[in-house]
């Protein structure tokens, strides 16, 4: 929300309108059934979720990538490419161009409002950057009323 009011774009504002399936909810499947089990994964979620936004995937290597891409078109709308480096980047832009044009690539993980540019310059879709709320400065504001001693303005 404070992004958002703060000039920002957001792609959800919770948990509760996306579906983002990470590595580690597919630790127990091995890889050569991520395309069923992602398939599954995917229709039971735009079942169940009125007003669904979207379904992401994460994957931290190129053969995960790849596994991810076999998802028949439609199935998958986003696929995190988590701390990949400019060239895995890069890498992973030409597989999804040659094999799954219609799946959005956002890039995240490590991301700096120095390096956003040079990750955004790779080709992928959209850039994450944790930066605008994980290291936001906050505000200590305190409420101090003076003229008040020890038990003033209180009533029984």
């Amino acid at each position: 929300y404070a992004v958002a009011c703060g000039g920002g774009g957001t792609h959800r504002m919770g948990l509760y309108d996306a579906v983002l399936v990470k590595d580690n909810h597919l630790a127990h499947v091995p890889e050569s059934e991520w395309t069923a089990a992602l398939s599954a994964m995917a229709a039971r979620a735009r079942r169940e979720v009125p007003g669904l936004k979207f379904v992401m995937v994460e994957v931290d290597t190129s053969a995960q990538l790849e596994r991810v891409l076999a998802v028949p078109a439609g199935t998958l709308d986003l696929v995190l490419l988590d701390n990949m480096g400019f060239d895995a980047l890069r890498e992973a832009v030409a597989l999804r161009d040659r094999v799954a044009p219609g799946v959005r690539l956002e890039a995240s993980g490590g991301v700096t409002l120095e390096t956003v540019r040079a990750i955004a310059e790779t080709g992928v879709d959209r850039v994450s950057v944790g930066a605008l709320t994980h290291s936001s400065v906050n505000l200590d504001l305190g409420l101090d009323i003076a003229g008040l001693s020890a038990g003033e303005g209180q009533t029984a």
